[in-house]
């Protein structure tokens, strides 16, 4: 055994051993730190600050952090080493992660049931009665892939290098069953993941090769049903694992779930559901027909990209407010604010418009490149770039299946927003940068549908609603990039909501 080194992590109070001189990422992962680019050194979204010890700043952290970040120690954690004790500030290490308090059907049979939202970012799992459908057990959590990448396309170039991402998430989702249901796992018999077409192939050991270029079609996107035995799962022989099908390309079983969970299957009216993350998916339909597609709209909803973006932690900027003479910044924790999460940059954005300070095409128009919104956090102009192309991506899809639907904007009757990102952005904000090109009082913060899917999908071996859904592959629709480069530019006004 080699010498260890003692690491601390603040504000968490955990102290950890170190082998002296090794690598600290993979250590730092499990508490929530994350490596945005795969630990290449080129993003700088890894950061920590050195509070204690000595760490010389490297090339790649003179290359990706800014002289201010450097004067006050911040570092790059895929670059540092425990060559001496260390207390380090981990800014990353909470996130709100969605849950869902509704009931699961109520099968009125003995026994437990499992249902997981196995997202990219982060995991709930809920553990059920199926007698009575009460949620008797709940586990939140980053995904630990995260350390291979941020966003999908790194964990599928990271899967085709190595079987490890497999590996990680089947032990982790097994030892975080064993701890939520403690000693009633042998009373397990079901257990439903829901997810987007990577997670599913990731965690069921399939091929993700087919992922990783045009057209983005695998062969194997239906449900998959693994042993326990063969996850190495401590459940009853009898238990079944379920991971629900993909709809095809990036559209996952997580809009499935979602589907399921608002009803958009239900009745003659025109409706929509929207995911917000790194790969956007779209649902448009009815009871007759359900359009549905994905777009990568980036890590900008999630401030991934963002020079100053952090996670939606104590510090992180969440609202921006205009209130005709001057920007007010809600701030969480109620503390001095350090950075600026992805609801907070739609509300920056949508403010400065209506202020003046950037304009349609998405300049900021002071000449200096930058808005302050609260000392000593900015926006940068490189920063709305990154939203207009998320926001761009997400509205030319939309179009795109109103386009294949043969329908108007104004003829959907609501869009649902699904996820932690949809439930905190302003509906107002998101229309005034016309990322999504309906009146504000159409949109309909969701929550967790795919959680809420998941339970309901409980017990049930046929989807129906599946004989009504078609995926329209927008990176091989020849009018995609027009109708993006169309919807990168702001609306001129509050008012000025574009027709598709």
């Amino acid at each position: 055994m080699g010498a260890k080194v003692r690491i601390e992590l603040d504000p968490l109070g955990v102290v950890l051993e170190a082998e002296a001189g090794a690598t600290l990422e993979s250590l730092l992962s499990e508490y929530g730190v994350e490596f945005p680019c795969g630990a290449s050194g080129l993003c700088g979204g890894c950061k920590v600050q050195v509070l204690e010890g000595a760490a010389e700043p490297e090339e790649a952290d003179l290359l990706a952090l800014t002289e201010d970040e450097i004067a006050a120690g911040y570092r790059l954690a895929c670059r540092l080493r425990a060559d001496s004790p260390l207390k380090l500030r981990v800014e990353q290490w909470s996130m709100p992660v969605l849950s869902d308090d509704t009931e699961g059907a109520r099968l009125g049979r003995s026994g437990l049931a499992v249902a997981i939202d196995l997202g990219t970012t982060t995991i709930v799992a809920q553990l059920l009665d199926l007698k009575t459908g009460e949620v008797v057990g709940l586990r939140t959590a980053l995904n630990p892939q995260s350390a291979f990448g941020a966003d999908v396309m790194s964990r599928v170039r990271a899967s085709i290098e190595s079987p490890e991402l497999t590996r990680v998430i089947r032990e982790f989702l097994g030892q975080t069953i064993a701890d939520m249901a403690g000693h009633r796992l042998p009373e397990i018999v079901e257990v439903v993941l829901v997810g987007n077409t990577v997670m599913h192939h990731l965690f069921c050991g399939l091929d993700v090769k087919p992922l990783a270029h045009v057209p983005f079609h695998s062969a194997h996107l239906g449900e998959q049903r693994l042993e326990p035995e063969a996850l190495d799962w401590r459940l009853a022989p009898r238990a079944r694992v379920r991971f629900l099908p993909c709809l095809g390309g990036f559209v996952g079983s997580d809009i499935l779930a979602g589907i399921l969970a608002t009803g958009l299957h239900v009745g003659p009216k025109l409706r929509a559901l929207v995911d917000l993350g790194t790969n956007g998916e779209i649902a448009l339909g009815n009871s007759e027909r359900i359009l549905c597609a994905s777009t990568a709209a980036g890590t900008a909803f999630e401030a991934g990209a963002i020079r100053m973006g952090m996670r939606a932690a104590a510090g992180a900027i969440s609202h921006v407010f205009w209130d005709g003479s001057s920007l007010r910044c809600g701030v969480i924790g109620e503390t001095a604010p350090r950075g600026i999460c992805g609801s907070g940059l739609i509300d920056a954005v949508a403010a400065g418009l209506d202020m003046g300070s950037i304009l349609p095409n998405g300049r900021i128009a002071n000449g200096t490149r930058e808005l302050l919104l609260h000392q000593p956090v900015k926006l940068f102009q490189a920063d709305v770039r990154e939203l207009q192309l998320a926001k761009g991506a997400i509205a030319a899809g939309l179009r795109i299946l109103l386009d294949h639907w043969g329908a108007r904007m104004d003829e959907i009757e609501c869009v649902y927003l699904a996820g932690a990102f949809g439930n905190y952005v302003r509906p107002e904000s998101a229309c005034r940068i016309g990322l999504l090109e309906v009146p504000a009082e159409r949109l309909v913060p969701s929550g967790n549908t795919a959680l809420r899917g998941a339970k309901l999908a409980i017990g049930v071996e046929e989807f129906p609603v599946m004989n009504i859904i078609e995926h329209v592959p927008l990176a091989s629709d020849p009018q995609f990039e027009d109708k993006f480069v169309s919807c990168m530019a702001f609306p001129a006004d509050a008012d000025a909501l574009r027709q598709a």
